[in-house]
């Protein structure tokens, strides 16, 4: 994290701390924020579902007293459309929060309408998954984070999920689409919640998978999860020893065509770079496990 601005101040504007592993902190327990800094890359101070609607009140006087921003903060905002996402606007323009996550993002016009803020849009609708490309596109964008329940939710259906815990096909679809549209532009893509926060296995194949197929990070509901996605992050020794093998030789040769038996082309060598980006990045943060 040495050198970066943090999360939710103008210098920070373009620079993002990196980590694999954010986390949501009910906005309404400014108690927790400092602890749950101390676990998480990023901590998602949340006004929306995290808050019951007879506390949002009090959860926007405890950020107004926060005083200067917290490192390594976003604020989830209530959605566009609503009066809880109008006082929260009034919100941001008192305080020096500059990142900002807008759920059940549906129309590009509600986030250019945050010109002072950067935004993180959560695509978690029908609508939200079908306009997801007009959705990363405005301009102070920074990345794009998918919900599986609500949209279920919102298409009448009852559950994301199969028994055995893997997403149903219509929430990958969603959440290839929202990875996609965020790699398009160059900008983050966020990984949804593991709910069930007892499977620790589901939640450590879910994150080597999103991992595997380009996701920055992915986003966990209880501290018990950031050491998981953590591990799921960073990269073997084996990929690391490999990686670095295969760039080596490929400096040394002037473009190697095959390395131990696996022909090499472009984006094979790609791939070894970003496993090496990745273990540079995956040292944890000061004071987590």
């Amino acid at each position: 994290m040495t050198g970066l601005a943090p999360l939710g101040h103008p210098a920070g504007a373009s620079r993002l701390p990196t980590g694999p592993a954010w986390l949501f902190c009910p906005a309404d327990r400014p108690d927790r924020w400092h602890k749950a800094l101390e676990r998480a890359d990023v901590v998602i101070v949340d006004l929306e579902d995290a808050v019951a609607a007879e506390n949002k009140d009090s959860a926007r006087r405890a950020i107004r007293e926060a005083g200067a921003p917290l490192e390594r903060i976003v604020l989830r905002i209530n959605a566009a459309g609503t009066r809880d996402h109008e006082l929260d606007r009034a919100l941001l323009r008192e305080i020096p929060y500059r990142t900002v996550m807008l759920p059940k993002a549906e129309d590009p016009a509600a986030i250019r309408a945050l010109s002072d803020q950067l935004v993180v849009p959560l695509i978690e609708s029908p609508r939200g998954i079908e306009r997801v490309g007009e959705l990363v596109r405005p301009p102070n964008v920074i990345g794009a984070m998918w919900g599986a329940d609500d949209l279920v939710a919102a298409m009448g259906g009852t559950g994301s999920r199969h028994v055995e815990g893997g997403f149903r096909d219509v929430a990958r679809y969603a959440r290839s689409r929202t990875l996609i549209a965020a790699k398009a532009h160059g900008l983050l893509a966020l990984d949804a919640v593991h709910t069930d926060i007892v499977d620790v296995a589901g939640l450590q194949a879910e994150c080597e998978d999103a991992a595997a197929v380009g996701f920055d990070a992915t986003v966990a509901i209880h501290p018990s999860q950031v050491p998981v996605i953590r591990q799921a992050y960073r990269p073997s020794a084996e990929q690391v020893r490999w990686a670095s093998a295969l760039i080596n030789a490929a400096a040394d040769n002037h473009g190697v065509r095959t390395f131990e038996g696996r022909m090499v082309d472009g984006p094979v060598l790609l791939q070894a770079q970003q496993i090496l980006r990745r273990h540079s990045q995956s040292a944890p943060v000061a004071g987590t496990p």
